[in-house]
């Protein structure tokens, strides 16, 4: 019959397994002491929760939770990482403490969300890919990318009829120029403001007048001065 304190314990397991975006096991036979607290440290400091716990306790955590599928990466003494954000992350952090801490722990598999198992090598190449910001960014980019091609293939034929309408403008321009305005080849008399036209025209009348007298008297002068020279010339 399980005890009180052994119940409690798969009941806390099967939580964390519930919440967990990726669940992984490893074999830590051979860790020591030191190198076990530095692990759950270095776990602790990525958000990863880093327990051992009995393989019959995982089993049953596993079955209540609702992810029987974590048997299958349980093999001897297991030791079990549970994250909770970014699956990506977590496994590097992981891989990492494996690759530099120098430590006999390997990683038998993993569980991400409710898929299924992942290998040993599965979890390395997880670990092996960008940071969530990064993965998404990429992503978006390629998203972008043919929405930026169509607003190009749209605008295409929109571009080349204003192209075509522009040039058919320049082409009515060139041969039908338009007309530059002549000068007023007739000089108009400029009237004095306030003076009625009535009046310009027959100052404009009198002026013509005297012009002529004046050419009359002139007329009359020359003959006077004829004579006179005429008569001189007979008495001589």
């Amino acid at each position: 019959m399980p005890t009180q304190q052994k119940i409690d314990r798969v009941q806390d397991i099967k939580d964390r397994l519930e919440r967990s975006s990726i669940t992984m096991t490893a074999s830590y036979s051979g860790i020591t002491v030191n190198e076990m607290i530095e692990l759950r440290r270095a776990m602790r400091a990525g958000g990863i929760d880093f327990t051992i716990v009995k393989n019959t306790l995982l089993n049953l955590a596993a079955t209540e939770a609702n992810k029987p599928q974590i048997k299958e990466i349980i093999n001897g003494p297991t030791a079990v990482a549970i994250a909770y954000d970014d699956p990506a992350a977590a496994a590097k952090t992981l891989a990492d403490f494996i690759r530099d801490g120098g430590t006999s722990l390997a990683i038998l598999g993993a569980v991400m969300g409710d898929g299924a198992p992942m290998a040993s090598g599965d979890v390395t190449k997880l670990a092996s890919l960008p940071p969530k910001p990064v993965l998404l960014a990429m992503l978006l980019g390629q998203m972008q990318t043919p929405i930026a091609r169509l607003a190009t293939v749209m605008n295409g034929p929109i571009q080349a009829l204003d192209n075509v309408l522009q040039a058919r403008v320049r082409q009515m321009m060139e041969s039908n120029p338009v007309p530059a305005e002549s000068p007023n080849s007739t000089t108009e008399t400029a009237v004095p403001v306030g003076v009625p036209e009535s009046t310009a025209e027959e100052a404009t009348g009198d002026e013509e007048d005297t012009t002529e007298s004046e050419g009359s008297t002139d007329g009359l002068e020359s003959e006077a001065t004829v004579k006179e020279n005429t008569a001189e010339e007979t008495s001589e």
